[in-house]
């Protein structure tokens, strides 16, 4: 088999089954390669009777003692148990719904099992066990386990990738330099992607991840590294006009935060320079990012230049447009909403004013970086939500402007020891500040046995005008099963507990003009009651709405908590976040713990990155770089720091990676970032 090889031409998959490969981003042998396991069962390790613990999963060896016959229980299931020993004690083994088993085991016969131990009194029993026969390969070894789709199994990717590893044809590229590898012990490419999928032993794991983990983080380095000297390698114009932003601040309605002063000083000292601004702007929810953003696009158009604003759907790009049409139509200034669809007449009047620079600001979606869009001077490009776009994204519109300053803005705080890495071609600003009179969310965790109260709470709020979101966890990476989880939970408590109240739904794949008229439904107070997905996380403004409950809360990262318990607050009344959870561990509730603690959302995410890792950050490709599959910040930091000055060291010595040792790293890496935003990211 040859890398390139399509995932359907792997034995057991073929066509329709490679559709359910497809779901998880493996097309081709190589993307098969670069699945890693999430886990790993040891089987290797046989454990005697005596000494099994409650809970454990683990593997016995002994002979069936006693077979009892498959029979019924009251549920239906079919029931198949044996009596196992091995010489000094006894077990029972059960499988439901198993009859295979029946035939399987036979008296006498010496059997190798693995599952999970639990004791029922004094006796202990395992639970639907892999059964391994005459050393046939189940056991005896560390197994992988996989993260997997609708349909697929543990065995079909096991099986899968050690068809594909037995039968390459081709050798693994090694991209690092052989003095990384000497200098830093690490193992081949080849020998890490055949251990970390069938460890000989963990001492080989250990040394398997350690090397893939390096070289994801050594990759992620290195292209942050070029970015940043790509993108600073053209002059931009200095915006001649700074100074007029204090007439700008000080016919503000409201007085800034001493936090949006900073940063607005930070942003005019950046965009006075010939040295093109990569500014991102961090800020929690509610802490006036947008008006920090319109003092910067203000300067813009004082200078003589156009501004543009990118926001992530259309309801938030026009909810941007209405509040920046308030804020510059008093100074003269012309502001345009573009956003996809169909080409109209109005949308075509709208583009030629913006090539002719009648339009100053434009405010749209991902539309605003089309090839029919063209601005006459454009001197500031602004990008909202930005960890909703990859990096390329966020150049192209930066690249409508030939010397355009770039400001990127997020409500997702990042512990600052994270933001280093994932913005490391960005400049960092804070807003560590709320305004005035913004009051703080009320939060409340509690078990599924309070739902009745819950109901009764929201009834009462909606009684006094109020509305309430209720947020359903996404139950699976498919549209369609979240979907129909929020459809079927709407449908459940309009007709029993909301009966004769405004309930309606939201969820990923409506289709946007939907998504638009339920918003804007619920914002006119024609919906009381909105259950949605996290499709609501950045959403427009409802003021009116003062209750949140969020199901399953602890399926969810605090970061993203915060995230959704920011959609209430945002007017003048008392709100209340009611976090529903399922289950009861130490970790959850010390999760939720935080989450009633505190509304600042920078002690959350550093909480977040300690308690759940930083998948959280990475869930969306928001640093526009390539995904972390096997690395974890949180507990890698020493090997990020290795990394870190492996990149380091190169650039310094070969900085456009020429010598004969850099050039597989050199292609890899152009395959990976080459034209981001029309500009290579090597010379």
């Amino acid at each position: 088999m040859k890398f390139n090889d399509s995932i359907q031409y792997v034995k057991g998959i073929g066509e329709k089954r490679a559709r359910l490969f497809n779901k998880l981003d493996i097309f081709n042998v190589s993307d098969l390669l670069n699945y890693y396991p999430r886990d790993y069962e040891d089987r290797s390790q046989i454990k005697d009777i005596d000494d099994l613990i409650d809970g454990e999963t683990v593997c016995i060896k002994g002979t069936v003692a006693q077979l009892k016959r498959t029979f019924k229980a009251k549920n239906g299931a079919k029931i198949t148990q044996a009596v196992v020993s091995d010489g000094k004690s006894l077990i029972t083994v059960t499988w439901f719904n198993s009859p295979f088993v029946e035939n399987t085991l036979s008296k006498g016969g010496e059997f190798t099992f693995f599952g999970k131990v639990q004791y029922k009194g004094m006796f202990p029993e395992m639970v639907n066990p892999v059964i391994d026969r005459n050393n046939a390969g189940k056991t005896g070894k560390i197994v992988p386990v996989y993260p997997l789709t609708a349909n697929l199994t543990q065995q079909n990717l096991r099986n899968a990738v050690e068809f594909a590893m037995n039968n390459l044809e081709e050798e693994f590229v090694e991209i690092l330099p052989p003095e990384i590898l000497k200098k830093f012990g690490l193992i081949s490419i080849g020998e890490a992607i055949s251990q970390i999928h069938f460890p000989k032993d963990f001492e080989s794991f250990i040394k398997a991840r350690k090397r893939l983990v390096f070289q994801e983080l050594f990759i992620m380095q290195m292209g942050i590294f070029l970015l940043k000297n790509t993108k600073n390698n053209y002059p931009a114009e200095g915006f001649s006009d700074i100074h007029s932003v204090r007439d700008f601040v000080s016919g503000l309605p409201y007085e800034l935060t001493n936090a949006q002063k900073k940063v607005i000083n930070e942003i005019l000292n950046d965009l006075k320079k010939d040295v093109p601004m990569n500014r991102l702007v961090q800020g929690d929810v509610g802490s006036g990012k947008t008006v920090v953003a319109a003092a910067a696009m203000f300067s813009a158009v004082k200078s003589g230049f156009q501004a543009a604003f990118m926001a992530p759907t259309e309801i938030l790009a026009k909810q941007h447009y209405e509040n920046l049409v308030k804020l510059f139509e008093p100074w003269g200034m012309t502001v345009a909403c573009l956003t996809g669809g169909p080409k109209t007449k109005g949308k075509a009047e709208t583009l030629k004013r913006i090539a002719s620079g009648e339009i100053d600001i434009v405010v749209g979606t991902h539309a605003l970086i089309g090839d029919d869009v063209q601005f006459k001077n454009l001197g500031l490009a602004v990008t909202d939500e930005q960890h909703r776009f990859g990096v390329r994204q966020r150049a192209s519109l930066n690249e409508k402007g030939k010397k355009a300053h770039t400001l990127v803005m997020t409500a997702t705080p990042i512990p600052r020891t994270l933001s280093l890495i994932l913005y490391g071609d960005l400049d960092v600003s804070v807003i560590d500040e709320l305004p005035p009179g913004r009051q703080p969310i009320q939060t409340f965790a509690v078990g599924e046995n309070y739902r009745p109260r819950i109901f009764d709470f929201i009834k009462k709020n909606i009684q006094k005008g109020r509305q309430a979101y209720i947020v359903c966890p996404l139950v699976e990476e498919s549209d369609l099963l979240s979907a129909k989880s929020v459809i079927e939970y709407a449908e459940n408590v309009s007709k029993k507990e909301l009966k004769g109240f405004s309930v309606d739904v939201l969820y990923g794949s409506m289709k946007q003009k939907e998504k638009d008229a339920v918003m804007e439904r619920f914002k006119a107070g024609e919906i009381q009651v909105l259950i949605s997905t996290t499709v609501i996380e950045v959403g427009v403004d409802v003021p009116n709405a003062s209750v949140m409950v969020i199901e399953n809360a602890e399926r969810f990262g605090l970061s993203q908590l915060h995230q959704l318990r920011g959609r209430i607050g945002r007017g003048p009344f008392e709100s209340f976040c009611v976090l529903v959870c399922t289950t009861n561990g130490e970790i959850a509730r010390e999760r939720m713990k935080v989450m009633c603690d505190t509304n600042d959302g920078f002690v959350i995410s550093e909480k977040d990155l300690k308690l759940r890792g930083p998948g959280e950050f990475f869930g969306v490709r928001q640093h526009g770089l390539p995904e972390l599959k096997i690395a974890d910040l949180a507990g890698d930091i020493d090997i990020m720091s290795l990394a870190q000055s492996a990149a380091k060291e190169i650039i310094s010595a070969d900085a456009n990676l020429s010598m004969p040792q850099n050039r597989p790293l050199r292609n890899h890496l152009i395959n990976k970032f080459n034209d981001v935003g029309g500009k290579n990211i090597l010379n």
